[in-house]
């Protein structure tokens, strides 16, 4: 929607469209009446800054875009959004320091709420080979990097799978946040072609419980499965939107050469 046509009960009723409620679902949830409800999604009701609260923790309305509903409504922002180098935040930082280091010598990294690379440990670097280097100038897109001709795709075996299951969880979360950046992001890398020179497809009665990376290197072809990690209740949006991406050995081949990292 447009700024200038944008209100708070439109906003509230967008979200809820895009959780998929009824009214009368998050009426329930929420513990408030549907009628009233109704009336704030029309505008025929004000709503406090309490409720547009209730409302987006019942909707799981990302922490940036409940200050923005805030703001329509004529609120102060109530969560706060800190550079990530600030020093309230310094616990935060300590904490994904010690989670990549303890994760050695698998790899492990950090990124920002639209996959740009954060932090991360002494392994990630050596996977890097071939890279161009305009892929690893600030701010580094770890998706981009990913999929990229001039990136690791060529070296991803498996490279038809992966992408696919970066493209799902990419559309996810744009369905998810409503981001124009992760928006504008997914149609960049469905733009990319297939460039992967094993050529391998999807297959159609796949077994396996869980999608790998399988990437060339010089040690051989390396297997990973990987897992994702996010601060629980946090109250920053800086601190909400970073994600933790670690890397496990999907066989015993990978996890001898890392060990003898």
């Amino acid at each position: 929607m447009s700024e200038n046509v944008q209100t708070v009960g439109s906003l509230l009723k967008l979200w809820r469209e895009r959780r998929r409620k009824s009214q009368l679902d998050l009426a329930l949830d929420a513990e408030i009446s549907t009628r009233h409800l109704s009336f704030v999604e029309t505008g025929r009701a004000r709503p406090s800054r309490e409720m547009i609260l209730l409302l987006g923790e019942n909707l799981e309305i990302p922490l940036r875009e409940r200050n923005k509903i805030l703001i329509v409504a004529g609120f102060a922002p109530v969560y706060s959004e800190k550079s990530f180098d600030d020093v309230s935040l310094a616990a935060a930082r300590q904490a994904i320091d010690l989670i990549l280091k303890g994760h050695e010598p698998f790899p492990a990294l950090a990124v920002d709420r639209h996959w740009n690379l954060v932090a991360a440990n002494k392994t990630v670097p050596l996977l890097l080979d071939d890279v161009a280097p305009a892929l690893l100038a600030p701010p580094v897109n770890v998706l981009r990097l990913s999929l990229h001709a001039e990136g690791l795709a060529p070296r991803i075996v498996n490279l038809p799978e992966w992408r696919e299951h970066l493209l799902r969880r990419l559309k996810k979360q744009v369905e998810d946040t409503a981001d124009f950046g992760l928006e504008e992001l997914l149609k960049e890398l469905s733009s990319y072609k297939i460039t992967g020179r094993r050529g391998a497809k999807i297959s159609e009665d796949e077994t396996g419980i869980i999608v790998p990376l399988r990437i060339e290197s010089k040690f051989g072809t390396l297997s990973f499965i990987s897992t994702t990690t996010v601060f629980g209740t946090p109250v920053d949006v800086t601190l909400s939107e970073i994600a933790l991406e670690t890397f496990f050995p999907a066989d015993q081949t990978t996890r001898e050469v890392f060990s003898q990292w």
